[in-house]
């Protein structure tokens, strides 16, 4: 997508060889009518793909996912809470995730009554790098008995191999913009 990779190399930075910050447009301050032709891109993309709830992890995920949806009918967007609240009290799906850019490993959690078995996932994220948040979100669709029907990630960092461990696990992935490599504050995409 042309117009993301502008406004990455426009807007955003890098911190390293390793970290992308979009944080003008993406995932501290939203561009609201940007993320409108993000989620009309997935849309596209996955315009073939029966989608009956859109997934993501919060915080970030939750605006792309929640644009995302008009392209598919408005089914549900679901969120994968990082931390139980005293309120999700009867009963969970569960599955472990590191975060590269955090340094840390979260529990997500969705309550199970907002995943059915037999539905058809599409999962939808800020970041695609090594992969954890995606495979974790998928082992919570699996647990439910449910299937997920595509991986969407709005900026990948390609030289992390995400998007390779979760094609061999089986799953179609697309990205929206693909980082070949950070060098000395240059970002170089695929």
């Amino acid at each position: 997508m042309d117009s993301l990779k502008k406004k990455i190399v426009e807007e955003g930075s890098a911190i390293g060889t390793e970290i992308v910050k979009v944080d003008s447009f993406l995932n501290h301050q939203i561009d609201v009518k940007f993320l409108e032709e993000i989620g009309r891109e997935f849309g596209r993309i996955f315009k073939d793909t029966e989608v009956d709830k859109i997934m993501t992890v919060e915080a970030s995920g939750i605006a792309i996912a929640c644009l995302t949806a008009p392209h598919f009918g408005y089914p549900p967007v679901v969120f994968a809470k990082k931390a139980a609240p005293n309120t999700m009290n009867e009963g969970f799906y569960e599955a472990e995730a590191r975060s590269f850019t955090k340094g840390t490993v979260s529990k997500l959690k969705v309550a199970r009554k907002f995943l059915s078995e037999g539905e058809k996932i599409l999962i939808i994220d800020d970041f695609l790098a090594s992969g954890e948040a995606s495979v974790a979100m998928a082992e919570l669709v699996e647990q439910a008995g449910a299937a997920v029907a595509g991986i969407g990630a709005v900026i990948e960092k390609g030289y992390q191999g995400g998007s390779d461990r979760l094609r061999e696990k089986g799953y179609r992935v697309e990205s929206l913009a693909v980082i070949r490599k950070i060098e000395d504050g240059v970002i170089t995409f695929d």
